[in-house]
């Protein structure tokens, strides 16, 4: 198997066309038939970390955040073809480093994604409540 080379970036923002193949890849389940809700998403978050092999988005995290107290982690994607590598890991944890130590890290977890996150050292929290979205 060939080692891969990844490339991390918080400097730039993909293409909607590659977040919606990298979230086709991944498995996630977001509106990948709306690109124009794609790009809302996106041009409303303030911290995007992306994974880049070569020039194949592989991996991704998008976040809301004050940088002082609080960030919500929204997204976490990787291809399957590229899971199980610390991508997903990293990617978190270049998210932590530019919230600093002031801010949590805060998600929801996809169901088949419980097991993950404690290995990243998170928490689970059973004080929140959600109001559904309509669509």
């Amino acid at each position: 198997m060939k080692e891969m080379h990844i490339d991390y970036r918080t400097d730039m923002m993909p293409k909607i066309g590659q977040i919606i193949e990298l979230y086709t890849s991944s498995g996630i389940k977001r509106p990948v038939n709306d690109p124009d809700r794609i790009g809302r998403m996106y041009a409303n978050s303030n911290l995007i970390v992306s994974a880049w092999e070569g020039e194949v988005l592989v991996g991704i995290a998008r976040s809301l955040t004050d940088f002082s107290f609080c960030c919500y982690l929204s997204d976490l994607a990787v291809r399957k073809s590229h899971q199980h590598s610390g991508i997903g890991k990293k990617l978190v944890a270049l998210t932590k480093e530019k919230i600093g130590e002031e801010a949590m890290l805060l998600l929801l977890s996809a169901p088949e994604a419980m097991d993950y996150y404690p290995k990243l050292n998170f928490a689970q929290v059973e004080n929140g409540y959600i109001l559904h979205r309509a669509r």
